[in-house]
């Protein structure tokens, strides 16, 4: 059976006791996801470097940083001295190629995220430098939305590309995780799965992440 990480995301986390909801998932959870988002690129505002780095000193959790923002060449220096994963968009920048490699010389890996409209195909030129390919499976800006089916055709396409290439980088999905959705993705090839809403808003933090990892049920190889 294919071992599948997730990343939770505190997007969702109550932000008043931040330490406290992070600490929650230390045993279970792989990364902690850190959405970080500029009101321009995506519509809403959330938090930076400062916050990122403080999640950082409460957690022995590697940090997966999103950077859901314009201009991603002025952030990935800081974000790599803290994180194990910096996720640019494919969509937000003029010379994706020199910033994967700008990652990479960090010794961090390096991921390249799509948003639910971007084509795969795109990627043809890149696929071979990246470290991971993140999937959005909604559309980037808020937590809590619904997963939007037609990306799991994605999902399978970066599969195939694995298995055809015998490329190793990870299919990393985010957005709309929850107990419904989560099998269809790991079927369709995911590796990681992004969850925010349905971990720190549940009543069990832990048991969603064991889901979610298929410790609690059985998940078919996709």
């Amino acid at each position: 059976m294919r071992k599948i990480e997730v990343s939770p995301s505190i997007l969702a986390a109550d932000f008043s006791k931040l330490g406290v909801e992070v600490k929650k998932i230390e045993d279970v959870a792989n990364y902690v996801h850190i959405d970080v988002m500029d009101g321009h690129f995506v519509p809403n505002l959330t938090f930076g470097y400062i916050v990122a780095r403080a999640v950082k000193s409460v957690t022995d959790l590697p940090l997966d940083s999103h950077l859901m923002v314009e201009n991603p060449e002025s952030l990935v220096d800081e974000f790599c001295e803290i994180s194990e994963i910096v996720t640019v968009h494919y969509e937000t920048t003029y010379h994706l190629h020199r910033l994967i490699q700008r990652i990479k010389e960090k010794e961090v890996k390096a991921f390249v995220a799509l948003n639910p409209h971007t084509s795969v195909e795109l990627l043809e030129d890149i696929i071979m430098d990246v470290d991971g390919v993140l999937v959005m499976s909604v559309n980037p800006g808020f937590g809590g939305q619904k997963f939007i089916p037609n990306v799991l055709n994605k999902i399978r396409k970066l599969n195939d590309i694995k298995k055809e290439t015998g490329l190793t980088f990870k299919i990393e999905v985010d957005g709309g995780i929850n107990e419904e959705t989560f099998e269809s993705v790991v079927n369709a090839g995911a590796d990681i799965l992004v969850a925010g809403s349905y971990i720190f808003g549940s009543d069990d933090p832990v048991e969603a992440v064991k889901i979610l990892k298929g410790q609690s049920r059985n998940i078919s190889e996709g």
